[in-house]
């Protein structure tokens, strides 16, 4: 699976939330294939992690908070004075606490939506212009299925993947005359370490769900990724691609 080959050479990406999980394996492949890759991420110590083992010179960090705008536009505006920026992975995200809505806490609500949805929102404004200017771009956008299903006891991940579907079919078609795609991808749960904020028993409840009969593989889905951010998709636009083992129906 990992010997697929694409072609992004002379191109940069940057992938939020890229210290590890998705990001990280997305990362790999991503220069493997010969980009550029600039990983975002709040953990330091992961970052530190990821760049010891990957040692590869095409690779460089930053450590930012996607859900603060001025943290965002000011390391944009620092990668864009010496390269362009051809594709944008949009994956930091967390699941939050499992509980009911009405117990929810509010500023962990906030905080969830934050990351998931205002996090997409302030990469994408912050980093669409200067895809405008070079009349090229490829964003990726990690939903969920909780985004299309709606998990119980996960509402405000479920609303923030929501939000973020319907951003990525605004944003796909204001961007539509020109050559850049926007598209989000529905991954089922993962073999990652999100399924450790999780209790046992909504792991299992998620597991459940899936026809197939097991998680997702990593590896399955940043081949999914990397078709969507590659120069071969030249029509798919403000769509939702769905990986989860069947367990969406539309």
């Amino acid at each position: 699976m990992n010997n697929i080959s694409f072609n992004f050479k002379n191109k940069t990406a940057v992938i939020t939330g890229g210290a590890q999980g998705f990001g990280l394996d997305i990362a790999k492949r991503f220069l493997n294939s010969g980009a550029k890759v600039i990983i975002w991420d709040v953990d330091n110590k992961m970052i530190e992690k990821s760049l010891k083992d990957l040692n590869n010179p095409d690779l460089s960090s930053n450590i930012v908070d996607v859900s603060n705008f001025k943290e965002v536009e000011d390391c944009v505006n620092e990668i864009t004075k010496s390269t362009k920026i051809d594709i944008l992975i949009n994956n930091a995200g967390i699941t939050g606490p499992t509980s009911t809505l009405w117990e929810y806490d509010i500023d962990l609500w906030k905080k969830v939506v934050d990351i998931n949805l205002m996090g997409t929102f302030n990469c994408c404004r912050a980093i669409v212009p200067n895809m405008i200017k070079n009349n090229y771009g490829r964003i990726v956008n990690v939903a969920s299925v909780a985004g299309k299903d709606g998990n119980a006891n996960a509402s405000a991940y479920s609303a923030g993947k929501a939000g973020a579907i319907a951003l990525t079919k605004s944003l796909g078609k204001e961007l539509a005359d020109k050559n850049i795609a926007v598209n989000a991808v529905t991954p089922a749960g993962a073999k990652t370490r999100i399924l450790d904020q999780m209790t046992k028993e909504h792991v299992q409840r998620m597991l459940s769900k899936v026809p197939r009969g097991r998680f997702l593989e990593v590896e399955e889905f940043t081949s999914l990724v990397c078709w969507l951010s590659s120069e071969e998709n030249t029509f798919s636009t403000a769509a939702v691609f769905d990986i989860s083992g069947g367990r969406s129906t539309y």
